[in-house]
């Protein structure tokens, strides 16, 4: 009877540790758990973008020639606080680990990067958010694998969710925001983690809407460029040769980041004193040229708002270019997408007004495809990106640039970490 009694009861702790094999759906536990990485990365991105607009409301207060000193400051205070409490790295480092580490992204620099970022993005910066947030929701997937015991590719599929929730709460695209971190983890083969697709759907749909709600997010095109309407199939054409412009674009910014890394590389400086220098440099370009101050996400509508002259124009493009440039070289942190796209639609804008004749959407959105697919090597996200950031209905023109930007990208990426093997690029 006892031998009964404890058979039964083996049966019964069976079934409690294995509920799924009464459960008829493909609806399981590790959806709870994905979508528990969407809520927590959702409400990091959300307290994190509370905190970035009340700094950049506070420093705003600072215009004209006090731009120069402010974002001096700024950039000490980022490099003394990456000297103390230690260097979180940058993308190379998140791809490297997903690819080489076992998926692993370690939450213990974490603070380092959310506060040297706040600082670099609320001055002024010419970064962007979006990478702070895929490194903190990206080892946040890591420790919550950790946790629940994850190994292997399920540990890495983790990570990866977190890095999509990031992405999405950002660009408010859950579908993009999931391809982008599948793509921005290798050049070549943009499926080869394909089995994480489905957690990072889960955890950006989530994502999106607990930051949605904590920021009173609607839903909607966040960029106000007009109304796209098809005349014909030279549009794919059009779409091609504005990917094409934009692409040699990238290649000159490519070259011009290189150019700036050997320069704050000749010498072994302080990582405070590299973002010191970096500072003074921004803000006398922040000075001179407004509109490049800050990463582009407000700009670029006032970008399109205002009739800038076609030298104005000229003029942004070029110290917008050379303000990234040092943004990313002189150690300052963030993430380059979204400054990207600023350049692609100063180009468009500028396309537009040497042939007035051409679809101005359809130059400006084509634009930011191509710069941003030749640089990121991400051309299946950057269209779906687009599409949900500018209204622009029409993904296929979108995809011809996409797709040409990617194909005329230098064959060693802007992103070491995406080549075959380990880069110290």
């Amino acid at each position: 009877m006892k031998l009964k009694r404890r058979r039964n009861l083996v049966k019964a702790l069976d079934i409690l540790d294995q509920p799924i094999r009464f459960n008829p759906f493909l609806f399981s536990r590790s959806f709870l758990l994905w979508a528990l990485l969407g809520l927590i990365g959702g409400a990091i991105a959300g307290v994190y973008w509370i905190i970035l607009e009340f700094l950049t409301q506070k420093i705003a207060i600072f215009e004209g020639w006090e731009v120069i000193p402010v974002m001096a400051i700024c950039g000490l205070l980022a490099g003394l606080v990456i000297h103390w409490i230690g260097d979180p790295g940058e993308i190379h480092l998140i791809v490297n680990n997903i690819r080489f580490n076992k998926g692993k992204l370690d939450p213990k620099n974490n603070p380092s990067m959310v506060i040297s970022s706040l600082l670099c993005v609320a001055s002024g910066g010419s970064l962007g958010p979006e990478a702070p947030l895929v490194q903190v929701t990206g080892s946040t997937g890591t420790w919550l694998g950790k946790v629940f015991r994850l190994k292997g590719e399920d540990l890495r599929s983790m990570s990866i969710a977190g890095m999509a929730s990031g992405f999405t709460a950002l660009f408010g695209a859950p579908l993009g925001g999931s391809l982008f971190s599948l793509e921005i983890l290798h050049h070549k083969h943009a499926v080869e983690y394909y089995k994480a697709i489905i957690p990072a759907l889960v955890a950006s749909c989530f994502s999106y809407l607990i930051f949605a709600l904590i920021i009173q997010l609607g839903l909607g095109a966040t960029w106000n460029v007009a109304a796209y309407e098809y005349t014909g199939v030279f549009d794919f054409a059009y779409a091609v040769l504005f990917a094409i412009a934009a692409t040699a674009i990238g290649w000159g910014y490519i070259f011009c980041t290189k150019f700036f890394k050997s320069l704050f590389n000749k010498k072994q400086l302080p990582i405070y004193v590299k973002t010191l220098i970096g500072g003074v440099l921004l803000g006398l370009i922040s000075y001179y040229f407004p509109i490049t101050r800050y990463f582009g996400h407000e700009e670029i509508n006032e970008l399109l708002a205002e009739d800038f002259a076609l030298k104005a124009l000229i003029a942004i493009l070029i110290f917008k270019i050379l303000a990234i440039s040092i943004t990313v070289t002189s150690g300052w942190r963030g993430g380059f997408i979204i400054p990207l796209f600023f350049v692609g639609a100063t180009l468009g804008l500028i396309i537009h007004q040497v042939f007035p004749d051409t679809n101005l959407t359809l130059a400006i959105v084509s634009c930011m495809a191509g710069i941003n697919a030749c640089v990121t090597r991400t051309p299946m996200s950057t269209t779906i990106l687009l599409a949900t950031l500018t209204g622009f209905t029409y993904f296929i023109p979108i995809l011809f640039a996409s797709l040409m930007g990617y194909f005329l990208a230098p064959r060693i990426p802007f992103i070491g970490s995406q080549m075959e093997t380990k880069s110290d690029y």
